[in-house]
């Protein structure tokens, strides 16, 4: 799927690839033995409709019932999306009704369609998420686009009263993806989540890493975390972990949404934000830069210095032209340890001003890590 800047291509989310097979699988079970699909169409939440290649398909029985089933492999784009080339696959199976059927509201009666998690799709354990604990990990949106491409599979072909069909979702190898993701934290195990709120995964978009801050300070407020800590990277936050006084559900992966994740923690009510980061991602925030990706906050070394001599006067030569913000923290580094730690600690103190005034009202405490993975300065 070609995106119009043709410079990165979009991709599919899995909740849509699950809607895709869910719809194969429901045709080759009207059609029963010797039916094959090799592409469906499927309708997506803003009216488009979109088209996926079957990658699998068979027809069977389990319990006197008949089963059958379809695959899709998902296309992520130029997305880096682990579940990028994941098998997504849905089983479909008519069982008798057990619970009355929904209607259009005009006395139709729509089928009956339950739909389940399988192998390689998470459970939740834990409450703050869209989808309730103990239940498969496919949230509202995929559900809703799973039931609609079902309800067009169907078409005309009516259930008789006695009957349903039962949609089953699964991931393979999930389990192992699940591992490269923050699913543990958050409460969803063995397996990944069906997730999507538009059917389209837009490459590196700002969309998908808001909307994980999100989920996971829902999660941190559910779980009774008064405090929470915003961390730039994974060596940040293993740092500040080593420490052992919060639990895991307390720590958000920021990345370089600083102004978003202080604005929503404040939503959240929190008590206390952290800050955890490394010596060009705290300079940045201390200079007042919302977004640390040097795509959209790149740094001027010029204006850091000149920053950094108004904080700590003669700290820098005015003259010396700095390659990078880490060149400029191996000169400080190698001053006399006092004046290192001074600056740094002052470093600290303009990131959590700069904080709080986002978080207006919330205390905020800035935690320095050195690049060997050692909290080096704080803000108190």
């Amino acid at each position: 799927m070609a995106s119009k800047n043709n410079k990165l291509r979009s991709g599919y989310t899995t909740g849509a690839c699950a809607a895709a097979a869910a719809k194969a699988a429901v045709i080759i079970l009207i059609k029963g033995q010797g039916a094959g699909v090799a592409d469906v169409e499927i309708p997506f939440p803003d009216g488009s409709r979109h088209k996926f290649n079957i990658q699998h398909s068979a027809f069977g029985d389990r319990d006197g019932n008949p089963l059958a089933a379809a695959s899709v492999i998902k296309d992520a784009g130029d997305d880096p999306d682990v579940t990028n080339n994941a098998e997504i696959a849905a089983e479909a199976r008519i069982l008798p009704l057990t619970h009355p059927s929904p209607s259009k509201g005009d006395g139709e009666q729509l089928p009956l369609v339950i739909i389940k998690g399988g192998k390689g799709v998470g459970v939740v354990t834990k409450p703050g998420l869209a989808v309730p604990v103990g239940e498969a990990a496919i949230n509202p949106v995929p559900v809703k686009m799973i039931r609609e491409a079902v309800t067009e599979a169907l078409g005309r072909y009516a259930l008789p009263d006695s009957q349903t069909i039962e949609i089953t979702i699964s991931v393979s190898k999930g389990e192992e993806l699940a591992k490269k993701t923050l699913n543990a934290r958050l409460g969803i195990l063995n397996g990944i989540s069906i997730l999507g709120t538009t059917g389209i995964v837009r490459p590196l978009s700002a969309e998908a890493w808001t909307a994980s801050i999100t989920a996971a300070m829902d999660v941190a407020m559910a779980m009774g975390c008064e405090e929470v800590v915003l961390s730039a990277g994974r060596v940040s936050e293993r740092a500040h972990m080593e420490r052992g006084a919060l639990p895991v559900e307390a720590y958000v992966m920021m990345g370089d949404y600083v102004e978003f994740s202080l604005i929503d923690a404040k939503k959240h009510n929190f008590k206390k934000i952290h800050i955890c980061a490394h010596w060009a991602k705290m300079l940045k925030i201390a200079m007042c830069i919302p977004q640390t990706h040097v795509k959209h906050g790149a740094i001027d070394l010029k204006k850091a210095a000149h920053f950094l001599n108004n904080i700590y006067p003669g700290l820098l030569d005015p003259t010396y032209e700095f390659n990078t913000a880490r060149e400029i923290y191996d000169v400080i580094n190698s001053q006399s340890g006092m004046q290192s730690v001074e600056l740094f600690a002052k470093i600290c103190v303009a990131a959590k001003e700069y904080a709080e005034g986002i978080a207006a009202g919330i205390p905020v405490i800035a935690h320095l890590i050195s690049y060997e993975g050692k909290i080096i300065a704080e803000s108190e």
